[in-house]
């Protein structure tokens, strides 16, 4: 059984900053990539931003040059720093990783269950 646990949400005012963490566990042979997707009310899920096993990071143009991910792959972790927040950064922000389980098995696709981001003053 794996899990997918996120923690660091909350409320913060904009211009301002907030780090998400997502930490992987259970029966974790290989991850794949790693990377950070959002919901707002109304909208669909989009990728906020998503990091190889080997570190590159992709970024949705929304968040470029505001946000940075990054990973510790002896821990099974990925981070978002989210800085210059905006009002329309406000959503259920989810983790999501590519696991393999144990060998000779393909890489799944496993969900966090949200963490809530809100910006406002």
């Amino acid at each position: 059984q794996v899990q997918l646990v996120e923690s660091g949400g909350g409320l913060v005012q904009p211009g301002g900053s907030l780090g998400l963490s997502c930490a992987a566990s259970g029966s974790i042979y290989s991850i794949l990539n790693m990377g950070w997707y959002r919901q707002a009310p109304g909208k669909q899920r989009e990728l906020v931003a998503a990091i190889t096993r080997g570190g590159n990071p992709t970024y949705a143009d929304s968040v470029k040059g505001r946000f940075t991910i990054s990973r510790d792959n002896a821990k099974n972790t990925v981070s978002l720093q989210m800085n210059s927040l905006k009002a329309e950064d406000t959503a259920v922000y989810y983790c999501n990783a590519q696991i393999k389980w144990r060998v000779g098995v393909a890489y799944e696709a496993y969900w966090g269950q949200g963490t809530q981001v809100t910006v406002s003053s």
